[in-house]
């Protein structure tokens, strides 16, 4: 009897050991953090969404390491507070392996340290600033591209279609718009261009007349405004400068990626140029965004609202291609293979990264609004990219 329950307690530790790594029960716990509701979910609940549509599709395929996955969503409503109990939540509550989400730096800022100290990977699909590794941790990894390349890639753009002049006006009451706006300054003074006037709003500024009223009182018009705002600002300022009689090109980062802009500014929208990560085109995208478009059309009833959309699809198959590499969920195995991941196929561009760099260096997709609809602009690599 004494050498059976010896023998049942080595079967029970071997099943713990095997369990230890890909974590215990019939599921893998993944997290995601999204402003489901709140002044940022225009690009939050698109961004989980697509989230969901990934891990719908890999669990019909089998899960992964013959697991499923439970996708666990808390609503951040885009307040700070609430986005740092989440985060607690999340780890102590929901014991989550692994965490995706948020498209906006304060959201990631707000969580992040928390996901850090319990050493679980994080990868934010959309939150743009490329100093969110050395801020938060070495478990932190960024699905898009940094506000450094897609301000360059702006700043390239404008300079060689509108000209060497520009006035710069941010929201000055965010780290996006705040880094956005200095990334282009730089970027775009290296190149030779001038700005003519530098200007700055409170974040939840509903009217821009002061503004308004410096540019107005220019002795001549620049080429063209560089406008860094927030997805619930953006619609604002854009018919006020129109409506003002202030005509010439805007230009903006992903922040403008919201079917916001055209609904509010209406054909104030036209003539507006912003970078993104990809053109949700079902007629004109790449295969990869035909399919995911009409996948998420079948899931959802609508097509994608904007490129978050496919930011949450990548993050979540990012994720899981590392988890497979890994072979387990292990903090420091999993760490080690998304630093290892090289030339994964996203929808929204080739993903890399080096131990060195949690950040991928991907093209930017600048979008034209024409006629109340975003058209291509063009694909932009940088030249040359600010420093973080």
């Amino acid at each position: 009897m004494f050498r059976r329950l010896v023998f049942l307690g080595l079967l029970v530790a071997l099943a713990a050991a095997s369990c230890a790594g890909t974590g215990g029960g019939n599921t893998i716990k993944i997290g995601g953090g999204f402003a489901l509701t709140g002044d940022e979910s225009s690009l939050d609940l698109p961004a989980a969404n697509g989230a969901k549509l990934a891990v719908k599709e890999i669990n019909a395929a089998g899960g992964v390491l013959g697991k499923q996955i439970d996708f666990i969503v808390h609503d951040s409503q885009y307040k700070m507070d609430v986005t740092a109990q989440t985060a607690k939540q999340f780890v102590e509550q929901d014991k989550i392996q692994a965490m995706v989400g948020y498209t906006d730096t304060d959201s990631v800022l707000a969580s992040g340290p928390t996901f850090q100290q319990a050493g679980i990977p994080f990868i934010t699909v959309g939150a743009t600033s490329p100093k969110i590794p050395s801020q938060v941790g070495d478990m932190m990894f960024l699905a898009c591209f940094g506000d450094n390349v897609q301000a360059a890639a702006g700043a390239e753009f404008a300079f060689k279609n509108f000209g060497k002049t520009a006035y710069l006006l941010w929201d000055k009451g965010v780290e996006y718009t705040t880094l956005l706006g200095a990334y282009f300054k730089a970027r775009f003074t290296e190149l030779g261009g001038t700005i003519v006037l530098e200007d700055s709003y409170d974040d939840k500024a509903t009217d821009f007349a002061a503004q308004i009223a410096k540019v107005k009182a220019l002795p001549q018009q620049p080429d063209f405004y560089y406008i860094a705002a927030m997805p619930y600002n953006v619609g604002p300022v854009v018919k006020q400068f129109r409506d003002a009689g202030i005509t010439g090109p805007i230009v903006g980062g992903d922040g403008y990626d919201t079917p916001d802009l055209v609904s509010v500014a209406g054909a104030a929208s036209n003539n507006v140029y912003f970078s993104t990560h990809a053109l949700m085109d079902a007629t004109n995208g790449t295969d990869g965004i035909k399919k995911f478009i009409a996948a998420y059309n079948k899931e959802y009833g609508h097509d994608p609202e904007n490129a978050f959309a496919a930011l949450g699809y990548d993050t979540v198959y990012l994720l899981v291609d590392a988890i497979k590499r890994a072979g387990s969920t292990d903090p420091q195995a999993l760490k080690a293979a998304i630093e290892a991941t090289k030339d994964f196929p996203g929808i929204t561009g080739s993903i890399s990264f080096t131990a060195g760099s949690h950040v991928p260096q991907k093209g930017v997709t600048i979008i034209a609004v024409k006629d109340g609809k975003f058209t291509l602009g063009a694909e932009v690599v940088p030249e040359k990219v600010p420093a973080p």
